[in-house]
């Protein structure tokens, strides 16, 4: 039996259980290789923090504003994804061990079941993989290789010339996605639609949500809530950029509560579409 949490919406109210929660979702099947689904889902506070800032300018997360049963919902939607986005920024934290490897799924003894069910959904056994990156330096993780995942480089078309080939050079395949240095949203979102690709999940922090929404191609984000204050003078939140206008207008599809963590607090699982993807 594992853990039980109440559903606020839709109604009727009832518990539900949480491991599978998000599987029931088959959000795999809601794309094709002409219009991929693009999801993605952040951790916040309740005064909008996922991150903050420590006085060497290095971003972190917060022990208080994780739980297991945030992460267990994380890897179920990074389980229905047949492509990952995530940044050079991210391969940087993980090589100097300040965050954990979340490339790969089912290679614990407790999300066996994970690489189980993309079996049974005829998924391959790893996502791919998508480096977000405008400055191109980073390290690969070595995981990637290790697992046989399809990886590639997405930048925009004024990178550096010299960066580029050595990637090339090292095997990837570079997708130029942005008329600029940066990636934009609604052109790597078709390249990787040309690929064949049908369902891309976002482990690629703000900015890239930012150009996802912009542009029109985000479909579903989810939010967990943590129900605490957090504060810090420095620190991220959900997007960057300027006023979004009706992009940024979702419309809530489910709301579940955990009354017992974190700390005994609480929190959300919150669940949005938006209109326009």
């Amino acid at each position: 039996m594992t853990k039980k949490i109440f559903r606020l919406y839709p109604p009727p109210f009832e518990y539900m259980e949480l491991e599978g929660l998000y599987l029931k979702l088959h959000l795999h099947r809601l794309g094709t290789p002409e219009s991929p689904f693009v999801y993605a889902n952040f951790l916040t506070s309740l005064d909008g923090r996922i991150a903050l800032e420590d006085s060497n300018g290095q971003t972190y997360l917060p022990k208080s504003l994780t739980t297991p049963d945030d992460f267990r919902l994380f890897l179920e939607l990074e389980c229905q994804a047949d492509c990952l986005i995530t940044h050079g920024g991210y391969l940087r934290s993980v090589e100097q061990k300040r965050l954990g490897n979340i490339l790969q799924i089912g290679v614990t003894d407790n999300t066996r079941d994970l690489a189980l069910w993309r079996r049974e959904q005829g998924l391959s056994a790893q996502p791919a993989i998508v480096v977000a990156s405008a400055s191109l330096d980073f390290p690969m993780s070595p995981s990637i290789k290790e697992h046989g995942q399809a990886c590639y480089i997405a930048t925009g078309e004024r990178a550096d010339p010299v960066k580029l080939a050595y990637w090339r050079e090292q095997g990837y395949e570079v997708i130029l996605a942005g008329k600029g240095g940066m990636v934009e949203g609604d052109v790597l979102t078709r390249k990787l639609g040309e690929l064949g690709y049908r369902s891309i999940y976002l482990i690629a922090g703000p900015h890239m949500l930012d150009t996802m929404v912009r542009e029109g191609r985000l479909g579903r984000l989810f939010q967990t809530i943590t129900h605490q204050l957090m504060g810090g003078e420095a620190f991220r939140t959900l997007l960057p950029g300027p006023e979004l206008g009706p992009f940024g207008h979702l419309k809530l599809l489910s709301l579940y509560y955990d009354p017992a963590s974190p700390l005994g607090a609480g929190q959300w699982f919150a669940q949005f579409e938006s209109n326009f993807a």
